[in-house]
């Protein structure tokens, strides 16, 4: 992939509204995240409307980080309404390998076949069945160490799975492409992988989901990379954060994205 210009493009000319069901911590920066991108960030996550917004919504992403009983049914609801209007979506599986209740949802929602799959080593692996070291939301495995598991997931679902970190990993069970974008200031800002989760709710509605998927990463990582040169600190990053992203044009991102493909 050489231009993800495009996908940027893409986004930011439709606008495309975004059906966000995540966590109370990453609301607000989340939506902020998706407003500085270009999209149209919507946190619509009540039982009782979750699967009709779906339906109007041009994607969804499901975030399980602060879960409760009703939360979950909200989000098998609405993915199961994405799934019947064809609407494209990100599972974002935080913490999947911490308790029986989440193991059990991310069944529930992996069965759904998410168009991507988006955590770090630890989440992909626990979602995957394997053995990890994760500790909470917090990865205690390396990125390499759930490729493996990666390309099942991908295999399993039909969909493309982005394994997030220091390198991000992306496999659509086929090809495979690798991110080396970021910034490590990026880790001490909270909910900052939570609303990377939207951008790349954002980018799959407007072309090939295994190259959107990509961009969305790449820009995500180098806008990382411009706020962090300014900066002294997660206090002053997260503005600066939002103005990069806001700001960045598709020369800026053909030009800084450090992408590699399989």
């Amino acid at each position: 992939m050489t231009d993800p210009s495009r996908s940027l493009l893409a986004m930011r000319t439709t606008a495309p509204l975004i059906q966000n069901i995540t966590n109370y911590v990453a609301m607000n920066i989340a939506a902020n995240v998706m407003l500085a991108g270009g999209a149209s960030p919507a946190m619509v996550h009540a039982k009782e409307e979750a699967s009709e917004f779906a339906g109007l919504a041009q994607g969804l992403t499901v975030n399980i980080g602060t879960l409760d009983a009703e939360w979950a049914e909200c989000m098998v609801l609405a993915a199961r309404a994405a799934q019947d209007h064809g609407t494209p979506w990100v599972l974002d599986p935080v913490a999947v390998g911490a308790t029986g209740m989440r193991r059990a949802l991310g069944q529930r929602l992996l069965a759904l076949k998410p168009t991507v799959i988006r955590g770090n080593a630890s989440e992909i692996l626990a979602l995957a069945g394997a053995d990890t070291r994760g500790r909470g939301a917090d990865a205690a495995d390396g990125v390499e160490a759930a490729e493996q598991a990666a390309h099942a997931l991908a295999t399993q679902t039909g969909g493309v799975v982005a394994v997030t970190g220091a390198i991000d990993f992306v496999t659509d069970g086929t090809r495979t492409a690798r991110v080396a974008n970021g910034d490590p200031i990026m880790t001490r800002v909270t909910a900052l992988g939570c609303a990377l989760t939207g951008v790349v709710g954002a980018f799959i509605t407007s072309g090939p989901i295994f190259d959107s998927t990509v961009a969305a990463l790449a820009y995500y990582g180098l806008a990382g990379e411009v706020a962090a040169k300014t900066t002294q600190g997660p206090g002053s990053f997260q503005p600066a954060f939002l103005d990069a992203l806001y700001a960045m044009t598709g020369p800026d991102l053909d030009e800084g994205a450090r992408i590699s493909t399989t």
